[in-house]
């Protein structure tokens, strides 16, 4: 791995930590040795690396710093706008437009031998007949997982039959070509998934959730996986 790559990971490992992070962990994630982390890390805050912390004790970044993308390879480039692609054809107009904005920031900062990799990606998502549509709001759907508020629904089961639930809404998982929201549903008193495309109407609550250990996401995938 180059040195140039390795601290731009150094630094996004630093961002999806919560807690002080040793130098023997960066050390081990990296597969180098401890003198090198910290050279990387003496570096980083040269550069203005908003990275707190000392030897033999650990260090932790300001989560709101964030380094540009300075370079990828054409994979990169291919996945990157698949995931663009993916996001224009099977979400809603709001994110699409953010799927837009990414790809004009990913476009302004990328090198001039590879602006032409970005014109040429060949691996590419398109509209599909089998696409079912729902009437929920997409994006704030998105934003009530994202500010952890409870939603109200009614929704229409495989046997037709309605019901109406309060929910913890955690995450939507794209299971083609469906939508499923992941949800805590306070009528079972248990993890529920819900297709959006059956989901008939929905109301914002006040009340919000907290993160709370055998209701939040990391207990629905490890439930999941248990299934």
């Amino acid at each position: 791995m180059r040195r140039a790559d390795r601290l731009i990971k150094i630094v996004h490992f630093l961002r999806s930590r919560r807690r002080a992070v040793t130098a023997k962990h960066i050390a081990e994630e990296f597969q180098i040795c401890t003198r090198t982390v910290y050279r990387d890390i003496q570096d980083l805050m040269n550069s203005g690396a908003p990275i707190n912390g000392e030897a033999g004790v650990g260090y932790i970044i300001d989560k709101k710093y964030y380094l540009p993308p300075i370079t990828f390879d054409a994979d990169e480039l291919e996945a990157i706008g698949l995931g663009i692609s993916m996001v224009r054809q099977w979400t809603d107009e709001k994110f699409a437009e953010k799927a837009n904005n990414a790809f004009e920031k990913i476009h302004a900062v990328l090198p001039a031998n590879l602006q032409g990799e970005l014109q040429q990606i060949t691996t590419y998502s398109l509209p599909s007949q089998s696409t079912l549509p729902w009437t929920v709001n997409f994006s704030d759907l998105r934003e009530c997982i994202r500010t952890h508020r409870k939603i109200r629904i009614s929704y229409t089961d495989e046997l037709k039959q309605n019901t109406a639930r309060t929910l913890r809404p955690l995450a939507l998982i794209f299971f083609s070509p469906l939508w499923l929201l992941a949800s805590w549903c306070e009528k079972r008193n248990d993890f529920r998934n819900f297709r959006l495309d059956r989901i008939q109407t929905m109301k914002t609550c006040e009340e919000t959730f907290g993160d709370e250990i055998d209701k939040n996401l990391s207990a629905y995938k490890a439930n999941d996986a248990r299934c």
